[in-house]
């Protein structure tokens, strides 16, 4: 059947599932514009600005395990989504990013909007296309599709000049889709994780460091079987929070630059560490010749470009989660660990999180107030800083694909958008956005779409009047120096009444269990204004460039400055 190339877009979209897209209109795109009408089942959420489409597309993805989608012009359209895309590359994110260009007659003209969105994206895609003949158009879409959803999952760019859009084709979809040297990982070779069994079934001292891969997997399940019949603790990376529920009691949360003490001091104590799904990232194993000196490593990863890149592996298991770690806890022998669990009980408790209730009123008690109000079931998205880390440590998740957060590329405006996505995917969902002043400043014009739509995101603004992971960098490392630390704010109740979604604020600590309830209760958008002390520091923490033991502690825990692991 002769369609447009609009057509095949609008086509291909629906083909894939896709019922929610994130987008805004310029002029090379208004023939697909036209074509949306005709395509009720595929909604289009107008934005404010494009990079919130490309993060709007990115939580949508990861509150669900499905593709995100997300649409912009030519020329500045298009440039605004790259933050958005380098997030979602960062992060290994399912995202197919639509892009209008010039007509192809055009292209190279220097002509009004012309931008080579194709050579900008190249390093922060898996992979991108330029269009120029209608009739590779469905072959493309469906390559997108298939590219960023399977292996190692990652954001594909597609740009489709005007002509191409208006352009005729009677090229059908094709039956199978695969694309000439993107080779799967096939099965995990039996040899590899019959050994990575035995070094378990060895160790004395073993910890396992989940990631994200165990969430895109859906391997949850297994891991925790992993961990009772092994009975080994299991440790998160900041992405793969979620993937282990933190009320078990092996778990030891997230570990690294602002993890938990005691993951931490354990890995660097470990005689083996399991790194699953996750990819060693510096944040985590702090200086990486100190990491786990005495431990051998395991890595099972998706992505054999992985393996070695930060951290040498004894053992690698290359192939998707979905198979190899089934397999590996069935070829694992049941064992106990009393002797090492006694260690790691006691590293708990000399080195616990706190919240403090000395009358002060902290951004802890916020995420602490959320996490014991919503008994850590809503889907919680943050932005980038100190709230991001205390969000970590304090907010104790249950299940994958509620936790959101920009961890490879450590993107401020991501927090606020990323919830909408996860609300228009999920809108039965309790979904909270935990974000500081200065990141909530930079995508707040989102507001109007919240109330446009009455999504029921509900947002705990921490306001300190600082950028706080600077302030807390400048006291610790230039002496107190603030320079252009501070952050000025807006009255946000009348921001809020401007925008037309509901406020309340808090200013003491005592009143916060009230103020999540009360916003859970208003049927739509929920800014909640916490006003919190302004000079408040995230502990524990591994300097940058310093190695996981030289831990500096929080010193109403601990009276040491630094401890040793």
């Amino acid at each position: 059947m002769t369609r447009t190339g609009a057509t095949v877009v609008m086509e291909a979209l629906a083909r894939h599932g896709v019922d929610v897209m994130f987008g805004y209109p310029g002029g090379v795109v208004l023939p697909l514009y036209d074509e949306m009408l005709n395509w009720p089942q595929v909604k289009h959420v107008l934005v404010r600005h494009e990079q919130c489409a490309a993060h709007m597309a990115d939580g949508y993805a990861r509150a669900t395990g499905k593709v995100g989608v997300c649409l912009g012009t030519s020329g500045p359209g298009a440039t605004n989504l790259v933050t958005g895309i380098a997030t979602a590359m960062m992060d290994s994110v399912p995202m197919v990013v639509l892009t209008g260009q010039v007509n192809t007659w055009a292209i190279g003209t220097d002509a009004f909007q012309e931008t080579d969105i194709q050579g900008i994206t190249i390093p922060i895609t898996k992979h991108n296309y330029l269009v120029t003949d209608v009739d590779d158009l469905p072959r493309v879409m469906a390559e997108a599709f298939y590219l960023a959803n399977t292996g190692r999952k990652g954001p594909v760019l597609v740009d489709i000049p005007k002509d191409v859009f208006q352009g005729k084709t009677d090229v059908d979809f094709p039956e199978a889709t695969q694309r000439r040297g993107y080779l799967l990982p096939g099965p995990a070779l039996q040899e590899m994780i019959d050994e990575a069994a035995e070094l378990l079934n060895s160790a004395e001292r073993p910890v396992v460091i989940a990631g994200a891969g165990v969430v895109w997997s859906e391997t949850h399940k297994a891991l925790a079987e992993l961990a009772e019949k092994a009975d080994v603790p299991i440790i998160n990376s900041l992405l793969g929070l979620g993937s282990f529920d933190r009320d078990d009691p092996r778990s030891l949360g997230m570990m690294g630059m602002h993890g938990e003490a005691a993951g931490t001091i354990a890995t660097q104590h470990a005689d083996l560490v399991i790194g699953i799904g996750m990819r060693f990232d510096d944040r985590l194993t702090g200086k990486m010749s100190g990491f786990a000196p005495n431990a051998r490593k395991i890595h099972f990863d998706i992505d054999p470009t992985e393996f070695g890149k930060a951290i040498p592996a004894y053992c690698r298991v290359l192939g998707d989660l979905a198979d190899s770690l089934p397999r590996f806890v069935q070829a694992v022998k049941p064992a106990k660990h009393p002797e090492w669990w006694a260690e790691i009980r006691r590293w708990r408790e000399s080195y616990p999180l706190i919240v403090p209730d000395d009358g002060r009123f902290l951004a802890r008690h916020v995420v602490d107030s959320l996490n014991r109000v919503t008994k850590g079931n809503a889907v919680v998205s943050t932005d980038v800083g100190q709230h991001q880390m205390w969000a970590a440590q304090f907010y104790k998740f249950h299940q994958p694909f509620n936790w959101l957060s920009s961890g490879g590329l450590g993107t401020m405006g991501y927090g606020f958008p990323a919830a909408m996505g996860a609300q228009f995917a999920r809108p039965d969902a309790e979904v909270w956005c935990v974000v500081g002043d200065g990141g909530f400043q930079m995508t707040l014009q989102e507001l109007i779409v919240a109330a446009e739509h009455k999504l029921p995101v509900k947002i705990a603004l921490i306001n300190n009047g600082f950028l706080g992971m600077i302030r807390q960098w400048q006291e610790m490392f230039y002496d107190n120096r603030y320079s252009h630390a501070h952050m000025a704010n807006p009255d946000y109740s009348k921001l809020a009444e401007a925008y037309g979604v509901g406020f309340i604020r808090v200013t003491k600590q005592e009143d916060m269990d009230e103020a999540v309830r009360q916003a859970e209760a208003i049927d739509g958008p929920v800014l909640v204004e916490c006003v919190v002390q302004m000079e408040e520091n995230v502990y524990p923490m591994v300097a940058a460039g310093a190695a996981n033991d030289d831990l500096i502690m929080d010193p109403a825990v601990a009276p040491r400055e630094k401890v040793k692991a």
